[in-house]
């Protein structure tokens, strides 16, 4: 996540001007009637939307303007499919915003950075699989799961970067060159929290997972013959 600090009035502007179409297309394509019937998906968009504000308020705060915390959007993605995920990113980015732990022109930016580009990764990866329509389980959480939540980690500090690089207001480290090593200790954990979630979704409760196909990876490996 990134202060406005940090940022030049151009950026927070592209930012906002990135973000709001994606929110706009998020409600869109919100199934509205089936979230105000389903008392179900109520609770698991408003459970997912204050784990993912738990989660992102264990962070590491830097008096360069930048903090680092885990992102989750992996999870939520593959739980509640791409528009509430998107919603439910916003409101959590709500949610810290009241609690003064994000600047308000800095939404749009953190908000492209950690919700809209990370459910970008993870709807491509489950949409490729689905193409692919494996029936073996452990694809689809490999797939799904672990291997998106990584190439999310990777894509979104390489675009932070970036970011602060061509608005030159950050000083970037001279041992920059060395971040690809700590790049992998982000990666794992991300990768692993998100993948153990999503493994244990798909062991308990399935049905929660609207990019699942029970049908195809839970059915019998092979069907008795008939004697």
């Amino acid at each position: 996540m990134i202060s406005a600090q940090v940022l030049s009035a151009t950026s927070l502007t592209l930012g906002w001007l990135g973000y709001v179409p994606l929110l706009l297309w998020a409600i869109s394509r919100t199934r509205w009637i089936e979230l105000c019937t389903d008392s179900r998906r109520q609770h698991l968009l408003f459970g997912t939307v204050f784990g993912l504000f738990a989660l992102w308020l264990v962070r590491r705060d830097f008096d360069t303007g930048v903090s680092y915390h885990f992102i989750g959007m992996t999870a939520v993605t593959l739980l509640l499919d791409w528009p509430l995920a998107v919603l439910g990113g916003f409101l959590a980015q709500l949610g810290l915003l009241l609690l003064g732990r994000q600047d308000l022109a800095a939404i749009g930016v953190n908000g492209l950075l950690i919700v809209g580009l990370p459910v970008l990764v993870t709807e491509a990866c489950a949409i490729l699989v689905e193409r692919a329509q494996p029936r073996n389980l452990f694809v689809y959480i490999f797939c799904c799961g672990f291997f998106p939540a990584a190439l999310t980690v990777l894509l979104c500090l390489g675009a932070a970067l970036g970011l602060l690089w061509l608005d030159e207001r950050f000083a970037l480290p001279e041992w920059l060159s060395d971040f690809v090593g700590y790049l992998w200790l982000m990666m794992f954990p991300e990768a692993f929290i998100n993948g153990t979630l999503i493994s244990a979704l798909v062991v308990f409760c399935p049905e929660w997972l609207e990019t699942f196909n029970r049908t195809r990876y839970l059915q019998a490996p092979w069907k008795d013959e008939e004697r």
